[in-house]
């Protein structure tokens, strides 16, 4: 095994969809019911577009989609302000943490290869677009599960989320790990990914178990081989387009990705 401190030094993981949450269903839901409240529909393919954004922006860029501020404008007159984004974050928060606490299950294998990582010597960073309020339910589930990060960032954490660099920059000060081409960013959406191009990081995106397929183990299992291969073919796709330099089914198989990375970089290779 190369030794992992003279090439990767880091990794920064994603939480929904890449180590907790299969789907990254809990936010999904959430999203379509506060637009609900008001009168307004969303597909289940609008609330999961933005993913990986802070959450009140995440509610700022579905209230800009065409047809949602076309009914919206329709019901009250007016275009959604930034008071009605406020308003629907701050109904968001709780909704979030009671959905939340039925979607707190590690990813299978990612356990495992959290502590694959560590035996590589490590530094295990770990950034979300949930708030710290909402990751006090999450960081205690995941630790009891066997996931337990060296530094969790939260959108709090840095002056914009995702897809700017901060939270990673962040994250690699508090690792004290540097340059950043020794830092891999594992996410399973689009704005993860051009985050961690945008920090000059490796990137892995992750298909099966994110944001993209969207489904749960038992939803995937009542699919048939020729329909979740299509559904991780267009996640696949999208993470391509954002700048995924490599793709996984799972985090759970990051170990031996970290190894080709190492070969690539003693090849002289950088991202």
């Amino acid at each position: 095994m190369n030794n992992a401190s003279s090439h990767i030094q880091a990794i920064v993981f994603d939480w929904a969809g890449t180590m907790i949450d299969h789907g990254s269903r809990a936010p999904a839901s959430v999203f379509r019911e506060i637009f609900r409240r008001r009168g307004v529909e969303i597909t289940e393919a609008m609330a999961r577009e933005p993913m990986g954004m802070a959450k009140r922006d995440h509610i700022a860029t579905i209230s800009r989609m065409p047809p949602v501020a076309s009914k919206w404008k329709e019901l009250f007159g007016s275009d959604c302000t930034e008071a009605d984004i406020d308003a629907m974050y701050a109904d968001f928060l709780p909704l979030q943490k009671e959905t939340l606490a039925q979607h707190l299950d590690l990813i299978p294998g990612v356990a495992d290869a959290f502590q694959q990582c560590r035996q590589m010597g490590l530094k295990i960073g770990s950034s979300t677009g949930y708030t710290r309020e909402l990751m006090e339910l999450v960081v205690p589930a995941a630790k009891e599960q066997g996931y337990d990060p060296d530094c969790v960032l939260c959108s709090e954490d840095a002056p914009r989320g995702r897809p700017a660099p901060y939270l990673l920059f962040e994250a690699a000060k508090r690792l004290d790990v540097y340059p950043m081409w020794r830092v891999v960013k594992v996410d399973d959406t689009p704005v993860g990914i051009q985050a961690g191009r945008n920090a000059g990081c490796w990137t892995v995106g992750i298909t099966r178990t994110g944001n993209g397929v969207g489904r749960s183990i038992a939803e995937l299992e009542a699919l048939s081989k020729g329909e979740v291969d299509i559904l991780c073919q267009k996640a696949a796709a999208d993470l391509s387009a954002a700048g995924a330099h490599f793709l996984l089914e799972s985090a759970a198989d990051i170990a031996p990705m970290i190894e080709s990375i190492n070969k690539m970089l003693s090849e002289g290779d950088r991202p």
